[in-house]
């Protein structure tokens, strides 16, 4: 009777399982840095991401060098940019997160907006002297950038975008 039970159990669970991936198609796609992800749910596909995931080769290729220029900020982008200091388990990060996907559709090809996850790029953690997530830079194509901290509201990020696109 209670082997039964516990393949009775066991049978219910993989059928609860398989249901829950049926209901749901998720696919990623990686290029240079940038996490695709379209997700297919009952209301058809949801648009893929703008935002650009940074290593820290990317970062000194592409936005700063630190280790050439370990103490002045020389920035290599020609257009404004967010950086997003964040982790996947962190709570504020995964609610800062949406907002910072409107402001990558809604300032597309005016800023560009980037992610680093700390638990992926320690060094960059440290370079960059992120104490507590969500850390967000603001930078502007010429000038030094704005470093936020925390959860911000949608109003802050655009008070803090109009002073980096000028």
């Amino acid at each position: 009777m209670k082997r039964n039970k516990a393949v009775l159990l066991v049978a219910t669970l993989l059928m609860s399982t398989s249901m829950m991936f049926a209901s749901c198609k998720n696919t990623k796609t990686v290029t240079e840095g940038t996490i695709n992800t379209e997700v297919t749910t009952q209301n058809g596909p949801k648009k893929a991401s703008k935002i650009v995931h940074l290593t820290a080769a990317q970062m000194i290729e592409k936005i700063y060098d630190y280790k050439a220029n370990p103490n002045k900020w020389v920035y290599k982008g020609d257009k404004p940019a967010i950086i997003d200091f964040y982790a996947d388990w962190c709570g504020p990060c995964k609610r800062l997160g949406p907002k910072l996907e409107k402001v990558a559709e809604k300032y597309d090809g005016q800023l560009t907006v980037y992610k680093i996850n700390v638990d992926d790029e320690p060094e960059l953690a440290q370079v960059f002297g992120v104490q507590s997530i969500p850390m967000v830079l603001f930078v502007p194509a010429k000038g030094t950038p704005i470093q936020t901290m925390g959860d911000l509201p949608e109003q802050d990020i655009e008070n803090t975008i109009a002073k980096i696109i000028k």
